[in-house]
């Protein structure tokens, strides 16, 4: 669905305050699709990211002439036409510091991601990695992110720390100092017999403790009082996340992902994605994603990589 851009002035402001910090150098993994080098070739344009492209020169080539692209003044490393081998070799410049950010192009997730959990990578930490989207919304009142709607299946509650902690680190580098987070589940009470009610109380208890800092955590949280504060006043919900999150914390990644497209292809919205957690911003989106959606993305990763650097 292609969306006219001024009716997005957040989606303008992400990528204003990114081009505010330092340039990044992108290894981009297997760039042999239109969309993703062409998605490419635009954040490099506008001077977005300082693309490495990685991947068979001849294909790389060919498809840059089939959409018409001007691929001189960008450094372009041959490696063998194998989706995996080139994600290893992307991986290979982020690990040697030639570049601070990687980039997917268009192989499936599992290979890029296989390559960047590998021992020899070194980007892993002590945190699991888990997946952002950062969404403009034309109905809902400033910025709104979910995780985690692509890496983690079903993760269990020490994960959901990891993947709740991700999320409060990249509000902070948008400058929300206070981020809100609902805690979703199908109902707003605690229920033992549905486990993700009973981890997002046990969540919302660490956080009051202080175990969960820098964000405002609330839940177990149904959809509708989490996004709307007249639902949770009719349930008689006192909530100061309620009607107001600026993350929404998915019990599942199947339900992320249905959210994420529900708000894509019948909310109007456009987004962009990050894999957090590692040592350098992972930038991933789907292959049905929007151009737009695509550069936003290599902001997004701009700005996450300028904070993770400062602190």
């Amino acid at each position: 669905m292609s969306i006219d851009p001024a009716i997005f002035p957040r989606l303008d402001e992400l990528e204003n305050a990114a081009m505010r910090r330092e340039p990044l150098k992108v290894a981009v993994a297997y760039p042999c699709s239109g969309d993703s080098l062409a998605a490419v070739c635009e954040a490099s344009s506008r001077g977005m990211i300082e693309p490495i492209l990685v991947g068979p020169r001849g294909r790389i080539e060919a498809c840059a002439t089939a959409i018409r692209a001007n691929l001189s003044g960008l450094t372009l490393i041959d490696a063998p036409d194998d989706p995996t081998a080139a994600s290893h070799a992307a991986v290979a410049l982020v690990s040697k510091g030639e570049a601070m950010a990687l980039m997917k192009g268009s192989q499936h997730t599992d290979e890029l991601l296989g390559a960047v959990v590998s021992r020899d990578a070194d980007l892993r930490t002590n945190r699991r990695m888990s997946h952002c989207f950062w969404f403009d919304l034309p109905t809902y009142h400033k910025p709104l992110i979910i995780t985690d709607a692509v890496v983690n299946i079903v993760p269990s509650l020490k994960e959901k720390i990891d993947i709740l902690t991700n999320a409060i680190d990249l509000a902070h580098c948008l400058g929300v100092e206070r981020p809100k987070v609902a805690l979703l589940s199908s109902a707003e009470t605690v229920n033992m017999n549905i486990q993700s009610s009973m981890d997002a109380a046990t969540l919302s208890r660490m956080a009051d403790r202080g175990q969960i800092t820098g964000a405002v955590v609330d839940g177990p949280l149904a959809f509708d009082n989490a996004i709307s504060s007249k639902s949770a006043r009719t349930k008689g919900i006192l909530s100061e996340v309620a009607g107001d999150p600026d993350i929404l914390l998915v019990p599942s990644l199947d339900v992320g992902n249905i959210l994420y497209k529900s708000f894509v292809y019948i909310g109007r919205g456009e987004c962009a994605g990050l894999i957090l957690g590692a040592k350098v911003p992972v930038i991933l989106t789907s292959r049905a994603d929007s151009q737009r959606a695509r550069v936003a993305s290599c902001a997004l990763a701009r700005l996450a990589a300028q904070y993770t650097r400062s602190n």
